[in-house]
């Protein structure tokens, strides 16, 4: 009768904890069905992330739009400097550089620093030899915008930041190696104007200073071509004018 009794009393405590566990399942999958309701609208948590993934890779990035702040400061320090004409030229030497890393070729590349041209020839060859080739395909920018503005030794920099979409392909000796899929990113654009080429290159925490030759006051706009004191026609000393120097991808 014990014995009996004993394993009675086994199998009913086996089916409480299947009971118990039953329950803590269905609680937990009633859980996760309010969260993915209340975040996705959908019954289905992993149906849900799947929806997040896609409207991430449809939504462009945000850039750091300081436009307002820094285009006064430039404008008058460079009178001439148009916003439109570099916001142009950003967005076509963004699509030129992208197409040479794609192509592996430099002659799409103009009006850029030697700086940038060895960037781009530095990825290139060590993707050559890797045997890799990227794909930058429907490439879009939403947005373009001035993110910084300095004053170096020896020049003055602006930093223009772009929204970029494009698919996004890799393959290795020919093989796939990244499927295709759509990128949302950022990349920074930095234009440098050299005021003094020695002072160029040299560590940053200076700022940039210019005086007239014919009576010493100080230059206050960087690209006047004529002193407000005395008159006297003021030698601009750059051996490149403006030309752009860095471009990075801001993740």
């Amino acid at each position: 009768f014990f014995v009996g009794f004993f394993y009675l009393f086994q199998y009913f405590r086996i089916f409480l904890l299947a009971a118990a566990g039953a329950i803590s399942v269905w609680i937990i999958q009633r859980k996760l069905r309010q969260v993915s309701r209340s975040m996705f609208g959908t019954d289905s948590l992993l149906e849900g992330l799947e929806q997040q993934e896609e409207r991430i890779a449809e939504t462009p990035r945000s850039v750091s739009s300081m436009t307002s702040i820094y285009l006064p400061q430039i404008a008058k320090d460079f009178p001439e400097f148009s916003l439109e004409e570099f916001r142009k030229k950003s967005e076509n030497s963004l699509n030129a550089f992208l197409s040479a890393l794609e192509t592996q070729e430099l002659s799409s590349l103009a009006g850029i620093s030697e700086s940038l041209r060895n960037q781009a020839r530095l990825r290139i060859d060590d993707q050559d030899r890797q045997g890799i080739r990227e794909q930058f395909r429907n490439v879009k920018i939403h947005q373009t915008a001035i993110s910084r503005y300095e004053k170096r030794p020896g020049c003055c920099a602006v930093t223009f930041q772009s929204a970029v979409e494009y698919v996004y392909g890799r393959t290795r000796n020919g093989e796939k190696e990244v499927m295709p899929d759509r990128i949302q990113t950022r990349y920074d654009m930095e234009w440098i104007y050299i005021q003094d080429p020695e002072r160029y290159g040299q560590a940053a925490g200076g700022a940039v200073g210019v005086s007239c030759p014919n009576c010493g006051a100080p230059i206050k706009n960087l690209g006047a071509k004529f002193c407000e004191y005395c008159g006297s026609a003021v030698e601009v000393i750059n051996s490149r004018v403006w030309p752009l120097e860095h471009i990075k991808e801001d993740r």
